[in-house]
C-alpha cells in the first residue's frame, strides 16, 4: 500500500489557526481525494501552488476556467480537468461567500466538530475521502484533539 502523502511532502506544515496551511492543506486534500495518482495530484498542487502562486480562495477564484484548466494539466491533471476545474471555482467561492474566505470561518461557524465536518462535506466536490485526508492533518490544528 502507498504512503499517504503528507503536507511535509509539499514543503509545509498544517499549523494551529494558520489560514494558509490550513487552505494549502484542503487543496491539496481536494486534489489527493480525487481518482488520480497521489503523483499526479502532488505536482497539480505545486503547479497550482508554488508556480502560480494560488494559495488563497481569491487567488485561485481569479482564474479563468481556461487557465484552471491549463494549470491542471501542467500538473498532469488531464481526465477530469475540466469538472475538476469547475470544482475549484466553486469550492473558492462558495468558500467566500459563505465564510469569509476562510478555513477558519468554517471553524467559527460550526457548533464543533461534527458540525465542522458537515460543512465541509456540503462544498461540492467534497466527499468523505476527501474529508478524511483533510481532517487527519487539520483536525488537531483546528480542534486541539487526535482525531
Amino acid at each position: 500500500m502507498l504512503r499517504q502523502l503528507l503536507p511535509r511532502d509539499l514543503g509545509f506544515e498544517v499549523q494551529p489557526r494558520d489560514e494558509t496551511s490550513l487552505f494549502r492543506w484542503f487543496l491539496a486534500s481536494f486534489l489527493f481525494g480525487n481518482r488520480i495518482s497521489q503523483a499526479v495530484a502532488a505536482q497539480t498542487w505545486r503547479v497550482l501552488v508554488v508556480t502560480h502562486g494560488l494559495d488563497t480562495p481569491d487567488r485561485l477564484c481569479a482564474c479563468s476556467h481556461r487557465e484552471l484548466v491549463r494549470m491542471l494539466g501542467e500538473g498532469g491533471y488531464r481526465r477530469y480537468d475540466e469538472s475538476t476545474a469547475e470544482r475549484l471555482t466553486l469550492l473558492c467561492r462558495t468558500l467566500i461567500d459563505q465564510y469569509g474566505g476562510r478555513i477558519l470561518g468554517i471553524a467559527e461557524a460550526a457548533t464543533d466538530r461534527e458540525d465542522f465536518e458537515r460543512r465541509v462535506l456540503a462544498f461540492k466536490g467534497v466527499g468523505p475521502v476527501t474529508l478524511g485526508i483533510f481532517m487527519r492533518e487539520a483536525g488537531p490544528a483546528l480542534f486541539d484533539d487526535p482525531g
